[in-house]
């Protein structure tokens, strides 16, 4: 289907752009078999963008498996961080994907997480883009961003 590296780059944007609007509207990325009939094409030929895009680093698939995992800032997966935007609930793959998600939203959210250290539930909430009172707690990231794909699932 795909013949050239023209079409292939232009089906693997419109894979992802069916990756988004699903999640968006159901809270959890779709199968493959989902994105095909969204698309018009074959699961077969919607595996194999799922792969390319797997490698380019935009989407993260269970582990061999064509299954999305992550579709940043998305886990398909319950995570420790819970996100409800309005009546949708999502789950983040860490806490810079929890604030991430309001932000691509472009909407108010209330994030429900715990401490690491205490198991204290900790709540944040983001209204105009912004965090409202964001009390005393500090964010931690263990690992630099440059090196977040080294191991994508523990970081």
């Amino acid at each position: 289907m795909v013949a050239g590296s023209g079409d292939a780059a232009s089906f693997d944007r419109a894979v992802r752009v069916a990756v988004y609007r699903y999640t968006v509207a159901e809270g959890v990325p779709p199968s493959a078999t989902e994105i095909a009939q969204e698309v018009g094409a074959t699961t077969a030929d919607v595996e194999t963008s799922l792969r390319r895009l797997a490698d380019g680093h935009v989407l993260v698939l269970a582990s061999g498996t064509t299954s999305i995992w992550m579709a940043a800032p998305f886990s398909a997966i319950p995570t420790p961080f819970s996100v409800s935007v309005g009546e949708r609930r999502y789950f983040a793959n860490c806490i810079w994907d929890a604030l991430g998600i309001p932000a691509c939203l472009h909407a108010d959210a209330v994030i429900d997480t715990h401490c690491p250290d205490c198991a204290a539930p900790l709540r944040l909430e983001v209204r105009d883009g912004a965090l409202e009172e964001p009390g005393e707690g500090v964010i931690h990231f263990a690992v630099p961003a440059a090196r977040w794909w080294d191991d994508i699932g523990s970081t």
